[in-house]
């Protein structure tokens, strides 16, 4: 048989060690993630608002 190296699986997979994060490491990164998503919403709002105030001009074209 061969011998192998005891080398750790993470260095076998290419893949980061996992560091244990504080609780209040966790939050931050809540915090972010949760701007983020808003920062989404609020641009996909204005494009629907846009597309809204388009159909509403093309109906007051339609109605006169």
């Amino acid at each position: 048989m061969t011998t192998q190296k005891a080398v750790p699986a993470a260095q076998q997979t290419g893949r980061k060690a996992w560091v244990k994060k504080t609780p209040v490491e966790v939050v931050l990164e809540q915090i972010g993630k949760q701007e983020e998503k808003v920062a989404g919403m609020r641009e996909e709002l204005a494009n629907e608002e846009r597309e809204l105030a388009k159909l509403q001009q093309a109906r007051k074209v339609l109605e006169a």
